[in-house]
Formats: structure tokens, C-alpha cells, sequence
């Protein structure tokens, strides 16, 4: 039987690009949520098209799974909504609810402003998105991964979770939250032999710098001049060797970032 993931924020980014990996794999089953149902609409028609196979290189896995089809089932809700977030998980059909991989991926960046300038519906955003979003998945989904076989939960943090970073301010503090209950469910989770595993990406070329400064692209593109960024299938082929290691080998916290970013604050740019 395939295994079912259920990623968040899988409209774009790191989601989107993850579920094209498990995908290609094969051997899987996606269920894929986000805010904007005509996207997921569109990327479930894709996967079960194509089964993602131009969108990730061929593996042994692939090889071996080849045989298995990726069915999708789309959950168009916002993580920030508790009452959306619990019904829509306690109504999934039966055969959907033995989930075994968690990817906490929903979450986002808005503003970049000094402390004493920054908008509180900005700062209210990112709180309800990155850390009580996450909460409310997790806890939601949690009854239905406890005694599956290998169970994995693997939470989207960020280099902003490690160091702080000037105007990174309520960002940072949401991150820093991720790996706080990242440690926190490791501990708890024990019992179950659920596996949890926090990536920490840094700079990455996707929507999140578009997203943060509020549709300036002129702005967003800057961000990553003189220097070659990650791009989400980096990061996906990151959550996916994550995901497939060996039952007793469990990944408590990777960061990743490009060669040119050592950390949250120092790059080499090129002129």
C-alpha cells in the first residue's frame, strides 16, 4: 500500500515542489492543502497525470514504485482557521485516514521593518500562520498517525529560527517557535516512535520574497542578485531524503542553505 503524506502549503514552494518529488517517487499518496483551491486543483490534475516524473530525477525508489499511482485529495482551508483545520482532518474520507508523513510546510513572511515601525496585523499574520497554524495541524493530525508503522512529522522552519537577523523581528520569533516545538513533540512523541525533523532552509527563490514585500517584484528579485539562491526542489529533495531514511534513523534538525549564505546574516554577492 502507498503511504499517505499530508503536506501544507502546497500551492507553491517548498509544498508544491514537495509533492512533485513524492510524487515522481512513487509509492505515495498526497493529501495537499492550501488556501488557494484552484491551484491545488490544478497540481492534483498534474501529479495524477504525470505522477510528477519531470520534476524530480529518477531513483531507486522510483524504479521499485513504478507500478503505483499517486492519488491526490485536495483540502482547500487557511491553517490559521481552527475550526477549518479540525474539520477538515476529522472529515476525511477512511481510506485517507491513516496518515504516515506530516510536512508542516504552510508559513510566511510579511514585512521587513524596524521593530518600533512594524505592522501589527503583519506580526498577527505570521504568529497565526507559523506557529498557531502549525499547533493546529499537528494536533489535529496526531490521532491519526499514532500507530501507523513509521510515522514521521517533519516541521518548515528557517534560518530566521537559528539567528536573528535585523528586521526580521516577529519572523524570527515565529521561526524560533518551530524549532521550539519541533524539540518540544521529539520529546513527546517518543513514546509512539514518531520521528519529527525541522529543516531550516536560508535564502530560496520562490514566492516567499514576493509574499513578504508585498507583491514588489522589483524588490523581491534584489534579494537575490550576485549570488545563486536554493530553489524549492533543493529543499524538497531535502524533506524527501528525510523522509525515506532507514526506520531508526531520524534527522532532528537540518539547515540548509546555499554556498553562498553561511548563515541567517552573512552571503558573498557577487557585483
Amino acid at each position: 500500500m502507498n503511504k499517505i503524506v499530508l503536506i501544507t502549503g502546497a500551492t507553491s514552494g517548498f509544498g508544491e515542489a514537495s509533492a512533485k518529488r513524492f510524487a515522481a517517487a512513487g509509492g505515495y499518496d498526497l493529501i495537499l492543502t492550501g488556501r488557494r483551491k484552484e491551484r491545488l486543483e490544478n497540481l492534483k490534475r498534474e501529479l495524477e497525470r504525470s505522477g510528477g516524473e519531470d520534476q524530480a530525477p529518477p531513483t531507486e525508489d522510483h524504479t521499485a514504485f513504478a507500478g503505483r499511482s499517486t492519488k491526490v485529495l485536495t483540502l482547500a482551508f487557511d491553517v490559521q482557521d481552527k475550526e477549518a483545520v479540525f474539520a477538515a482532518i476529522a472529515g476525511l474520507p477512511a481510506e485517507w485516514k491513516k496518515i504516515d508523513i506530516l510536512f508542516n510546510n504552510a508559513g510566511l513572511a510579511l514585512g521587513r521593518d524596524y521593530f518600533e515601525e512594524a505592522s501589527l496585523d503583519d506580526w498577527e499574520t505570521m504568529i497565526d500562520t507559523n506557529l498557531k497554524g502549525l499547533l493546529y495541524v499537528s494536533r489535529a493530525v496526531l490521532p491519526l498517525m499514532i500507530g501507523q508503522l513509521h510515522p514521521h512529522i517533519i516541521n518548515m522552519g528557517s534560518v530566521a529560527g537559528i539567528e536573528v537577523y535585523e528586521k526580521g523581528n516577529a519572523y524570527c520569533a515565529s521561526k524560533f517557535a518551530v524549532d521550539a516545538i519541533s524539540r518540544s513533540m521529539r520529546v513527546d512523541l517518543l513514546r509512539h516512535g514518531i520521528k519529527v525533523t525541522a529543516i531550516h532552509p536560508g535564502a530560496a527563490e520562490t514566492e516567499f520574497s514576493q509574499v513578504r514585500f508585498k507583491g514588489d517584484e522589483q524588490l523581491a528579485r534584489k534579494i537575490y542578485e550576485g549570488f545563486t539562491p536554493l530553489s524549492a526542489g533543493d529543499v524538497a529533495d531535502a524533506v524527501y531524503y528525510c523522509a525515506t531514511l532507514p526506520p531508526h534513523v531520524c534527522i532532528n534538525e537540518l539547515v540548509i542553505t546555499c554556498t553562498a549564505q553561511a548563515d541567517a546574516i552573512y552571503f558573498y554577492k557577487k557585483a
